[in-house]
Formats: C-alpha cells, sequence, structure tokens
C-alpha cells in the first residue's frame, strides 16, 4: 500500500509541476503585450531561478548539516554544459511565442517525443520498437491536425515554426541529459549548476540583442511569476515525482503539460482553438501513452 501511496504521490508531484510549466507560455505573452521583450523577460526569469535554487540549495545544507555530496568540479563542469541547452530551450520557445499562437508553440515544442526516439536511436546505435514508431506517426499526425496547417486559411509566421523546433530540439537534449550527468548530487544542486549554464546563454543573448535601455519594471512585474512557473517550481516537483513515478508513467502525466497550456492561451488570451486541434492534442498525448506503457510493465 505504501508503494501505491508513492506512486500517487509522485503522480501528483509530476502533474503539479507540468500543469505549472504549461501556464509558462500564456504569461509570457501577456509580457510581451505590455512591450518587454524577449531578452528582458528571460533575464528576469533567471535572476529569479538562481536566487530561488540558491535559498533552496542552502536551506538543504542547513538542514542536511552540509552531509549531502558535494559536487565535484567535474561535475559542475557537466552540468553547466548540460544546462546551456535549458537556456536555449527558453529563449527559442519565447521566440517562438512572440510569432504564433501558444497553442501551436506548445505542440511544437512536443515534437521532443519523436525527436528523443532518434536521438536514442543514434545514441544506442539500435532501431526504436514497433511501439515507439507507431507513437512517432501518430505524434506526427496529431501535430498536423493541432497546429490547423491543413487549414488554408492560417498563415503561420515561419519564423515561430522554425523556433519551436529548435526548441524542441534543444527541450530534448535538456531531457537526456538530466536524467545522465551527475546523478549521484541532490536535485537542488544539479537544478543550480544546471540553471547557471542556462543563466549564461540567456544573458549573452540579452547582452547581444537589447539595443533599447532595459526595463526594469520587468522585475516588479513579471520575473518573480515567469522564475516560479518556469524554473523553481516544475524541476522541483518533477525531480521530487519522477523517482516515485518512474520515467513511463512521469512522462504520461507529465504529457498534462499539453492541455493546460492551449486552455491557457484560450482563457487569458482568447486564442482560438478549433475541434480538430483538440483532436490533434489529444492524439499527441495518446502517442506519450503508447510510448511509455511497456515501463510501466517493466517496472511492476
Amino acid at each position: 500500500m505504501t508503494s501505491q501511496n508513492n506512486v500517487l504521490k509522485g503522480v501528483f508531484l509530476v502533474a503539479i509541476g507540468a500543469a505549472t510549466y504549461g501556464m509558462l507560455a500564456t504569461f509570457v505573452k501577456i509580457a510581451y503585450s505590455e512591450g518587454f521583450t524577449t531578452a528582458e523577460v528571460t533575464t528576469s526569469q533567471f535572476v529569479y531561478g538562481l536566487i530561488g535554487i540558491l535559498l533552496i540549495n542552502t536551506f538543504q545544507k542547513i538542514k542536511n548539516k552540509n552531509t549531502s555530496a558535494k559536487a565535484t568540479p567535474k561535475n559542475i563542469f557537466s552540468l553547466m554544459l548540460a544546462g546551456t541547452s535549458l537556456g536555449m530551450t527558453s529563449l527559442f520557445y519565447y521566440l517562438a511565442v512572440k510569432y504564433i499562437p501558444v497553442s501551436i508553440g506548445i505542440v511544437l515544442l512536443m515534437q521532443t517525443v519523436w525527436m528523443g526516439v532518434i536521438l536514442e536511436m543514434i545514441l544506442e546505435k539500435k532501431l526504436p520498437s514497433k511501439q515507439k514508431v507507431v507513437a512517432v506517426f501518430i505524434v506526427l499526425f496529431g501535430t498536423v491536425l493541432a497546429t490547423n496547417i491543413l487549414n488554408n486559411e492560417i498563415r503561420l509566421d515561419w519564423r515561430g515554426i522554425v523556433w519551436g523546433f529548435l526548441a524542441a530540439a534543444s527541450f530534448t537534449t535538456t531531457m537526456f541529459t538530466a536524467n545522465r550527468v551527475a546523478t549521484g548530487i541532490s536535485s537542488a544542486q544539479r537544478s543550480l549548476y544546471m540553471l547557471s549554464g542556462g543563466a549564461v546563454i540567456v544573458f549573452s543573448f540579452a547582452f547581444c540583442t537589447q539595443t533599447a535601455p532595459f526595463n526594469l519594471d520587468i522585475f516588479m512585474k513579471w520575473g518573480i511569476v515567469l522564475a516560479l512557473f518556469g524554473t523553481i517550481i516544475p524541476p522541483m516537483l518533477m525531480n521530487a515525482g519522477f523517482p516515485l513515478t518512474g520515467i513511463g508513467l512521469g512522462s504520461i502525466v507529465s504529457a498534462l503539460e499539453l492541455p493546460v497550456s492551449v486552455m491557457m492561451a484560450y482563457i487569458l488570451l482568447n486564442e482560438k482553438v478549433i475541434l480538430s486541434q483538440w483532436i490533434g492534442i489529444i492524439l499527441i498525448i495518446l502517442a506519450i501513452i503508447i510510448m511509455n506503457l511497456n515501463f510501466r510493465r517493466k517496472q511492476h
């Protein structure tokens, strides 16, 4: 019964983490509508994110009386390097939703499903299972419906589509490295160093692209919200939840991010989402379930 309770607890943590991350792009879009730039949005998010994770690390150190495993210089370097893809994901995703609706941006980000299969095939040098191949085709078909590209009236800005695919590619890299790099140290330490690596990318981007004076109002208005919903709550909850659910079930639950993101955009941004798009979204979630059912059987 205890293990069942642990799994339920894990499902709850991953679900809240995914739902929180799903709300993020809508807040970014509102910040854009108030005249803030991508550089301002990402910088404020990462500054507050680093402060938040630093506080969590300090609290854990005091609580554990400094007994937890410390990161070696090699760990720190590997995590910061892995974290650069985290910074790129935020940048590319936020640039994407500048040009296309949030409901389309999140669907493009979900292309990590088939990109992950291809990356796994290259790294492990073996063909994917039939189950994964079927899931990939369902994702691609679901994407065609969810982005509504068959509707001739829809003219999607190509820049948004390119940024969306780049966000998915860097998110795929983040997911692979997050589960493989320096797993012996605490999740708070890992988050801190990965976030530091991401911050290097974000701050460099801001330095190179921010031509107008930096609007410090972003720190008062949106910075804390973006950091909580994008940098602090989702990784902390998912890092705590995934070990309890296992990768398979955790991946299924984290797909909640997709409908939450679309619903937020529909409610707060009045984005039009038609029935065929909802069918596409359901198909993408179905593909994630198909791809991960195997893992669940292995765990029991």
